[in-house]
């Protein structure tokens, strides 16, 4: 498999893979031009992308909104929101340029439809991903673009571990998570993987756009 790989600072291709294979790059996808100049660099080394995947999320700010500060939740809604719609955008320009459909993952969450006391813009913000690939998937249909919402589970990131900072009276759900690190209650980085690219091969029921990967079985 070819990858092109990017974030916040520019990530080192994963360990033992041939580097010719690999494409990196610091990318701010809240930036539209930034994410097509990285769309252009993958395709052409690699001709053409099968598989797209939106990771990039904030949690912050944690807290009562009422407490939150503006330019905390604007950053937000503009990686988790726009960041998404810029590169499922990219995608599907993309898709179209070539035969062949596609697959884009949107990494979404269970706070898309759980709310969480202190966490107005995350929650938010998925609630709009789980929505925006609903409406690529009817946009791109005829392109043989397949789009999903993939809410990962809990993965024990470092997301994770600034929740389990939070105090209870910024987030009253903490000691849930809490309990989860207690109890290594979390679906692992490949388990999750294998169930996005099991979306190349094995496409679900038209209809279904907003998926969940299922608890990995607990590992002893």
């Amino acid at each position: 498999m070819n990858l092109g790989l990017c974030a916040r600072t520019e990530p080192a291709p994963p360990v033992g893979a041939d580097p010719s294979r690999v494409v990196t790059a610091a990318v701010d996808v809240t930036d539209a031009a930034a994410v097509d100049r990285f769309t252009a660099a993958v395709v052409e080394r690699f001709g053409r992308i099968d598989l797209w995947i939106n990771n990039a999320g904030l949690l912050d700010p944690i807290g009562p909104l009422r407490d939150a500060d503006p330019a905390a939740v604007a950053a937000n809604v503009a990686v988790n929101v726009t960041g998404v719609l810029f590169g499922s955008g990219a995608f599907a320009r993309h898709v179209r340029t070539r035969p062949g459909g596609g697959v884009l993952a949107n990494i979404s969450s269970g706070a898309a439809t759980r709310p969480y006391a202190g966490w107005a813009p995350y929650c938010a913000s998925k609630a709009a991903v789980d929505h925006a690939t609903r409406v690529v998937a009817a946009e791109e249909a005829d392109a043989g673009l397949r789009a999903y919402a993939v809410a990962p589970g809990v993965v024990d990131t470092a997301m994770q571990a600034a929740i389990r900072d939070t105090p209870a009276e910024r987030f009253p759900t903490v000691e849930r998570f809490l309990q989860m690190k207690r109890d290594d209650a979390y679906n692992s980085p490949a388990w999750v993987a294998d169930h996005i690219l099991a979306l190349l091969t094995d496409p679900l029921p038209e209809e279904t756009v907003v998926v969940r990967v299922p608890d990995e079985p607990r590992r002893s």
